[in-house]
This record gives C-alpha cells, structure tokens and sequence, in this order.
C-alpha cells in the first residue's frame, strides 16, 4: 500500500467512527433523525475541515471527496439502523469507538501536516486539533461543555498518539509502524485513563 493511499484508508476510518460515535450522541441526546445525520456528519467531518483550512490545503480532502462525506452518513446510518442496541449499549462500548475515532484523526492530521512541511511541533498540534475538532462540534450542537474541556485526558491522549507518530516519522521509522504507534499510544491512553478516572491536576482554589 502506497504512503498516500494508507493515510487515506486511516482518515476514511476515522472519519466512519466519529460519524458512528456523533449518531450514537445525537440518539443519546432523543434527536429526530435529520437532527442524527446532521451531527454524524458534523462529528466526522469537523476536525478535518479545520485542520485543512489552517494547513492551507483549500479546498478541504473532506469538501473535495465525496467519499468522506459518504462514510460519516454511513456511520449515522448504522446507528440509526442498531438503535436498539445502541439503547442497550454499555459505556465502555461509546468510550471505545471515540477513543478509536480520536486515535485514527490524531494521527492522519499529524501525518497530513507533516507532509505538507509543517514544522514538527505544530504539525502535533495540527493532528491534536483534528482529533478533538469534531468532537467539539458534536458537544456544543448537544449544548454541552465540549470533552475536550471536561475530560481531562481526552485532548492529552491525541497529543500524545500526534507526538509519538512525528517522533517515528523524524526517527526515519516506516510511515505504517509510525501511525501505528501514534493510533495505540492515543487509544489506550484514553481507555485506560476512563477506566481508572485518571484525571491532570486541577488549578484553582483549595
């Protein structure tokens, strides 16, 4: 599989499970169906159209291929089509599919800015953005306080799965054992850290 076409497949499947993980949300939160589909596409998309606006690639990959469009209203039509499972769905199941969206956006935006000549630290910053980018959309459409603010290691567990993928791409390590890395270190980072409720220390009065 060539560079172009593997980072392609890795933004196509985050794209597919933040448009699942946005459904899943908007059912949650008792939406009418177009209310879902708005929100999958919004969740799937979201980081992405950011991240290519500040990179510069204008139009975004999302605005010019139809195909990711497509993936994130499959992703709301599956959940809409399982709604009664997704009813029956323990939380671990949710957390598990965001982690994976979060992992695979991380490090396809940290691909993506590096390879346009993004200095590294910012290249980081630029798949951090697309990680937690469309979860922040999906947050304030719910009219909640977006995780990115609530859940402490949530735009940690992206920033390191960005780190880990640009360190192995400077280490001259292979692109797919390098987003490999970068898609394990952001994945179990935030599913772990939910399971144990690990938290960053908290600024403010004693």
């Amino acid at each position: 599989m060539t560079p172009e076409r593997l980072l392609f497949v890795v933004d196509l499947a985050g794209t597919l499970f933040f448009g699942l993980e946005g459904a899943l949300a908007a059912i949650a939160g008792r939406l009418d169906v177009f209310g879902v589909m708005v929100l999958a596409f919004a969740t799937a998309l979201g980081g992405g159209l950011v991240r290519d606006v500040l990179i510069g690639a204008i139009p975004p990959a999302a605005i010019r291929d139809p195909r990711y469009a497509i993936a994130g209203f499959v992703g709301g039509g599956v959940a809409i089509a399982l709604r009664r499972v997704v009813a029956r769905m323990p939380v671990a199941v949710s957390t598990g599919l965001d982690a994976a969206g979060l992992a695979l956006f991380a490090v396809s935006g940290a691909v993506k800015a590096h390879d346009v000549g993004i200095a590294p630290l910012m290249a980081v910053l630029m798949g951090t953005i697309t990680g937690v980018g469309g979860g922040t959309i999906r947050d304030l459409f719910l009219a909640r306080v977006p995780a990115v603010l609530r859940v402490d290691v949530y735009a940690v567990a992206a920033l390191a799965g960005a780190t880990v993928t640009i360190l192995g791409l400077g280490g001259d390590r292979p692109r797919a054992v390098s987003m490999a890395a970068g898609a394990a270190a952001c994945f179990l980072l935030r599913v772990v850290s939910a399971r144990q409720g690990w938290n960053l220390p908290r600024i403010g009065r004693p």
